[in-house]
């Protein structure tokens, strides 16, 4: 607050509340209160009066710091100057708490004229008059960055207020100080901050910077990410099938465009010790939030006008190579319909896309990212995650996504397929190594890696991130694969399949006697219709009449191997076993539990489970499958398939990419139920509902 301005610039009176009336709001949620700070003579007021005019007064209002505290205070400033620190500070506080409950009461958005500090210079340190209610209630801090020799000159030539005089020197230490504070303080406190100098110096720049502080959000930076998406998917595509969503830095190449971009502002001219903020701006306490992301677009507001930015991208994208494998992959799906490639970027969107364009890939791979206040949006962690599940969940489309650090990993898990880019140990992100191996350990994530360039290192070893090559002949099959109808086999009105359904939906039936249903179900299913989709071999057998006749068997019946999905597809898997004694037999909890070794020389995996119920094991079961061995007839055996998973949505569309896939059940079921406690089929086949 400034105690030395007393115009209330809305030019609304403001009663004279006594002290006993303020009341703190309880019932609103922090509404946007912009600060207007900077050193007295700065022209604080000058700026609150052009504001007025650039912006809605249905939207905004205008405070002086200093007339609200006169509206706090008996006796006003007069009696105000009286007091002491201790409840001048009191009224301070009081005086925001005001400024908040109209704003939340009239739904608009404040701006206020402040201080942080007053420094006589005769003083050997300065007075902060800045409480912790302010930094409590403001959602952003605006500050003037007038040189101190022009604000030395206002505070000589200001007719309407006699200041005292304070050398150049003094007023330069002085906003350094503040400056250094603020930044430090609006982190901690989750505050946006930014710097008023000359690319945001005009009336009309600081204008839309408020305009877009009052309508910025979460929410609504969420929006516009999944419109940026909508109208990427709609242009000049129809049929879209597969998105292939991309991060940028550290994946598409191995140079990271904001630290490239720091580096270039700190050997410019002017720059200061402060010109690699990045670091700083991700290590304080704002994280990787979206708050983090929205100061670090001001930054780069901060950092250069229009023109000298996309100059400055331009300089960074031409130290930028991407990797060609990723490159070649690109081109290829340049030339389809149904598959599509996004660059999702925490980083700066203007630099890939010219890096992109170099690469004759702008006009298939767009690219949704930040980096100025006309992008309208930041790309946050989550941000790349919801974009995911946007495609997967509205969209109906099957996502493949690249990704190499932290940042990256809700999208990569929430991906149909993940595949983590690892380059250099010198060069890859150190926090990965750990985060990833927490994240493959939790059931339901399998992702592989590709090694770029490719004499790098692998994370994790190849068994527990299997290794893919982006230049492989299968690998590249299955990305512009085309959806098909997903070949299924059923018994689900036939008189033999509703007596065998009977008792394992009876509720009655556990333990062993569920585990023998089963094992017939498999055996069942097992001589019925795999037999159909494998096919039949003849051998010799002695007739019990003594001569040589013909037998059948599973076609390459010894290079068949069955795999119960643990633990709920053992039984059914034995009883598989009966039809086709000399397969071999292989437990499986994770894709992983599946080796080369497990599949060399093999013509046939059977995958064998209860009950299919989204799809999401089956179908990561047979990605990794796929990536150690790209021919091997898959037929996966269940007791109950959801039909959807089979027949309509995103899984079915997922798992109709591949080739050589079959599926048997002994009904499907319309009705998706996930069992849970007593009505698990796991717990009802080993007896352990009373440990769920």
């Amino acid at each position: 607050m400034e105690p030395y301005e007393i115009t209330c610039c809305d030019n609304r009176p403001h009663p004279r509340d006594p002290l006993s009336t303020e009341v703190e709001p309880t019932n609103c949620t922090k509404p946007v209160i912009i600060g207007l700070y900077g050193l007295p003579g700065s022209g604080k007021t000058f700026r609150l009066d052009k504001l007025k005019t650039e912006l809605s007064n249905d939207d905004f209002a205008f405070y002086d710091g200093s007339a609200v505290i006169a509206a706090v205070t008996p006796g006003g400033l007069q009696e105000f100057q009286n007091l002491t620190e201790e409840a001048k500070n009191d009224c301070r506080e009081r005086a925001i708490a005001k400024v908040k409950q109209e704003c939340c009461t009239t739904g608009k958005s404040a701006i206020v004229a402040g201080h942080y500090m007053f420094w006589p210079e005769q003083d050997e340190n300065g007075q902060t008059v800045c409480t912790p209610r302010d930094l409590a209630t403001y959602s952003h801090i605006l500050y003037l960055d007038v040189p101190a020799e022009l604000v030395a000159e206002f505070r000589l030539n200001d007719g309407k207020r006699s200041r005292p005089k304070v050398s150049i020197s003094h007023l330069a230490k002085w906003q350094v100080l503040e400056k250094t504070a603020l930044r430090r303080l609006c982190r901690h406190h989750d505050i946006l901050f930014t710097l008023v100098s000359r690319p945001l110096a005009s009336v009309s720049k600081l204008g839309s910077l408020i305009r877009d502080f009052r309508t910025h959000s979460i929410p609504h930076n969420k929006n516009l990410a999944e419109q940026k998406m909508l109208e990427i998917l709609t242009a000049n595509s129809d049929g879209v099938e597969t998105v292939i969503v991309l991060d940028a830095d550290k994946t598409l190449a191995q140079e990271d465009s904001g630290v490239l971009f720091w580096e270039h502002v700190r050997t410019g001219p002017g720059a200061g010790e402060d010109s690699d903020p990045l670091k700083a701006l991700f290590s304080s306490s704002l994280g990787y939030s979206y708050t983090a992301f929205r100061q670090a677009t001001l930054l780069y507001e901060e950092a250069f006008g229009d023109a000298e930015f996309e100059a400055c991208c331009q300089t960074v994208a031409s130290m930028i190579h991407m990797h060609r494998d990723i490159v070649n992959l690109l081109h290829l799906v340049r030339g389809t319909t149904h598959v599509r490639a996004v660059v999702v970027t925490c980083g700066i969107r203007s630099v890939w896309e010219k890096v992109l364009e170099r690469e004759g890939l702008s006009a298939t791979v767009k690219v949704i990212g930040g980096g100025r206040l006309r992008d309208g949006l930041v790309v946050t962690p989550s941000v790349k995650a919801e974009l995911v599940k946007y495609l997967q969940t509205v969209r109906h489309l099957y996502v493949l996504a690249f990704g190499d650090s932290p940042l990256d990993l809700e999208m990569l898990k929430a991906a149909d397929e993940a595949i983590v880019v690892t380059g250099e140990e010198t060069t890859r992100s150190n926090s990965m190594e750990k985060k990833l191996a927490e994240a493959v350990r939790e059931n339901g994530f399998h992702p592989r890696q590709v090694v770029l360039p490719d004499y790098a290192t692998p994370r994790l070893g190849t068994r527990r991130l299997p290794l893919i090559r982006l230049t492989d002949q299968h690998f590249i099959a299955s990305v512009l694969a085309r959806y098909q109808s997903l070949h299924v086999l059923h018994a689900t009105d036939r008189p033999a399949a509703k007596l065998l359904m009977t008792p394992m939906r009876d509720a009655s039936v556990s333990g062993s006697a569920l585990r023998e249903v089963h094992r017939r179900v498999g055996c069942y299913l097992g001589t019925e219709f795999c037999t159909q989709i494998i096919g039949l071999e003849s051998y010799h057998i002695t007739h019990v009449q003594g001569h040589q006749a013909d037998g059948y068997r599973l076609s390459n019946e010894k290079a068949t191997l069955i795999v119960p999905l643990m633990r709920g597809g053992e039984p059914m898997a034995f009883g598989v076993n009966d039809a086709f004694p000399l397969a071999m037999f292989h437990h499986a909890k994770v894709p992983s539990d599946l080796q080369h070794d497990h599949l060399n020389d093999m013509a046939t995996i059977i995958l064998v489970d209860s009950v299919v119920n989204t799809g999401k094991s089956v179908l990561q079961f047979v990605q990794h499958i796929r990536s150690i061995h790209a021919t091997i007839r898959i037929v996966v055996v269940a007791g109950v398939i959801h039909s959807q998973t089979v027949s309509a949505g995103r899984i079915a569309r997922a798992l109709g990419l591949f080739e050589g896939l079959s599926f048997t059940a002994l009904r499907l079921s319309d009705n998706q139920f996930t069992g849970r406690g007593t009505t698990d089929t796991g717990n009802r086949l080993f007896n352990t509902v009373h440990m769920a």
